[in-house]
């Protein structure tokens, strides 16, 4: 026997104009409810599916820093951070200070990977100024305590030096227009050298106008610190050896990555893509080799090949021994680091320490 209410119900059921409605009520109930779980999802996670930023700006790219792991800034902060003793960091004289033989570079946190846009755009994403604060901290935890980078970046480093980190800085610089600062701006942002940028030095070279950066580097002897000449080539070097420069130290590209598609044929028979970032196994012992044979003070960059030689620890040490038996006693590395995925600064601190002590 059917009760009462359940008639009635049959009955409105029948009615032409309630399916509709009915429909549309599941509707809109459907829509309310997915309204409620993407407005209890994280905001990060929102703007992330959006593709946008927080701020509502569209991005122009991939971006991850929404999702990204807390800030590393301490051993404690880290599951997998190395364990090294600040004081067991190899050190080397240079311009009044004792620095340390691994030296912060910066590419990684401008987004210059020498890799491709994609690792850029992932560099630029988690580089957040916050990061970069925490990665300077955890340099000076495991006894790193020189940053190099170009003029732009002296605002980082007083930035980090406010919080009371006591990081010294080392600068590149040049006469390009691209660059607005000048060798005696650097100097009154408290560096401890300057170097004239090697991929202008090398452009020069290739064109005979090497003496142009002799002359850069004369007016940044005037500022009274320490001045030097980045270059790509062992070639430079030995010519500005030959000539006698005024200068106290080189930065040493150990690739000579920027070789010309002529200069790639006649070398290897081809042409390897792409142009400009060809990175040969040959290249580091003639690079060692240049600075065996001077008495400067060398800083060896790229020792990792822009992170070619990064995809096992074995690389990674491999090119950390390869060049600490390359370089003098007291010459340093420059290293780019990025510790998204794992603390490279422990590690290339403890590399340091175990072939560069």
């Amino acid at each position: 026997m059917i009760s009462w209410p359940a008639e009635i119900g049959c009955l409105v059921l029948e009615l032409p104009f309630v399916w509709p409605i009915l429909i549309v009520v599941a509707a809109v109930g459907i829509a309310g409810y997915a309204l409620k779980q993407a407005w209890a999802m994280p905001q990060g996670k929102r703007a992330h599916r959006k593709g946008r930023s927080r701020g509502g700006a569209k991005r122009k790219g991939p971006h991850t820093s929404d999702i990204r792991r807390p800030p590393v800034s301490t051993t404690e902060a880290i599951a997998d951070a190395i364990n090294v003793d600040p004081q067991s960091m190899p050190l080397v004289p240079f311009g009044g200070e004792m620095i340390s033989r691994l030296a912060c570079g910066a590419n990684t946190i401008f987004g210059g990977s020498h890799l491709s846009t994609f690792v850029n755009q992932q560099m630029r994403a988690y580089f957040t100024n916050e990061q970069i604060m925490a990665m300077f901290a955890r340099c000076e935890e495991c006894g790193v305590n020189l940053f190099q980078s170009g003029g732009g970046s002296i605002d980082l480093r007083d930035q980090y030096q406010a919080t009371g980190g006591t990081l010294h800085y080392l600068s590149l610089c040049s006469d390009s227009p691209h660059d607005s600062h000048t060798p005696q701006m650097i100097a009154d942002g408290g560096a401890l050298g300057v170097a004239h940028h090697g991929e202008v030095t090398d452009t020069m070279f290739k064109e005979g106008r090497l003496d142009e950066a002799r002359e850069f580097c004369k007016r940044a002897r005037d500022t009274g610190i320490q001045v030097g000449v980045s270059t790509h080539m062992p070639a430079v070097i030995h010519e500005i050896e030959e000539q006698d420069w005024d200068i106290d130290f080189y930065m040493a590209c150990v690739y000579e990555r920027h070789r010309s598609r002529e200069e790639l044929l006649e070398l290897l028979g081809h042409v390897p893509i792409p142009v400009r970032e060809v990175y040969l196994e040959s290249d580091p012992p003639r690079m060692y080799e240049a600075i065996q044979a001077t008495d400067k003070t060398c800083f060896a960059f790229k020792i990792l090949a822009a992170g070619r030689l990064s995809d096992s620890e074995g690389l990674v040490e491999g090119a950390f021994k390869q060049a600490f038996e390359g370089i003098k006693p007291t010459d340093a590395v420059i290293v780019g680091m990025y510790p998204e995925y794992s603390d490279q600064v422990g590690e290339n601190a403890a590399f340091t320490v175990k072939h560069g002590s």
